[in-house]
């Protein structure tokens, strides 16, 4: 399984942050972010999907690529709006396209309060 190195953070001198990479994969073509506090059921596997580098410190010649994994189906939902990725054997999280910085309205149904 892929290692979430998309959610990194990174401090300058000065203890300021100076980079942060969300959580983010691309599958198809689409860029998915992750959707906190969701309930969702993970469907059949779909394909191959990467979470794309995280270069929050472009000048610390770390030049990694994408990291390989499988976007999963999501019970109820057309995979061109939300997918599922496995991040450990036994914990999944929920990704979705977000237009304009908003949750399609059927991604949002399904948030917990």
């Amino acid at each position: 399984m892929a290692a979430l190195t998309t959610g990194c953070t990174a401090q300058d001198g000065g203890g300021e942050v100076a980079g942060l990479c969300a959580i983010a994969a691309k599958y198809e073509g689409r860029t998915y972010t992750q959707v906190a506090n969701v309930d969702f059921i993970v469907g059949q596997a779909l394909g191959p999907a990467e979470f794309p580098p995280c270069d929050d410190t472009p000048n610390d010649g770390d030049a990694a690529g994408p990291e390989p994994t499988t976007a999963y189906a999501v019970d109820g939902l057309n995979p061109r709006i939300a997918i599922a990725i496995r991040y450990t054997s036994d914990e999944v999280m929920l990704l979705a396209v977000q237009p304009g910085g908003s949750l399609p309205p059927e991604v949002k149904t399904l948030t917990r309060g």
